[in-house]
């Protein structure tokens, strides 16, 4: 049994996000199921350049809604990245499973978190504002003038 397994309280409604999102969680069991050495480099390279495209999707969609470009949402993928690379170069230094391990354990506690909080505020400020993943348009813009979202997007964010 793998670490982390898609359930469908990850699902957000947003056909896009839910679709990185399952991705995100394949690349991680393949990361956890990868046989030692090549193997593993490759599923982690392939976890990495994943993650990095999908933290910048989402950041993109942040930026069209009106989040400051320091959020706390942005801010824990950056943390996540940067350990995550660390990782991924160690790794590649000296093959180190037992690190490895620990990263797939990390990354399988954080994204049930994350997700059902911080992307699914994002996933309903999308909603609310009629943001459209897919073209990117946006039904009701920011009024001039309106404070960025300095939080996650959810009340429970400062």
């Amino acid at each position: 049994m793998t670490t982390l397994a898609w359930r469908s309280e990850f699902e957000l409604k947003q056909a896009r996000m839910d679709r990185t999102h399952v991705e995100f969680v394949e690349l991680l069991e393949a990361v956890e199921t990868a046989t030692p050495g090549a193997a593993a480099n490759a599923a982690l390279g392939a976890l990495l350049e994943h993650t990095v495209a999908h933290f910048e999707q989402e950041e993109q969609w942040m930026g069209q809604l009106g989040f400051a470009a320091e959020n706390c949402h942005a801010m824990q993928h950056q943390s996540v990245l940067q350990v995550l690379r660390e990782v991924v170069r160690r790794h590649g230094l000296q093959a180190d499973e037992a690190l490895v391990r620990a990263l797939v354990t990390a990354l399988a506690e954080w994204f049930p978190v994350h997700a059902t909080m911080m992307d699914a505020a994002l996933a309903m400020t999308m909603a609310e504002r009629g943001f459209d993943a897919e073209t990117g348009t946006l039904a009701e813009p920011l009024p001039a003038g309106a404070a960025a979202i300095t939080g996650c997007g959810g009340g429970s964010c400062g």
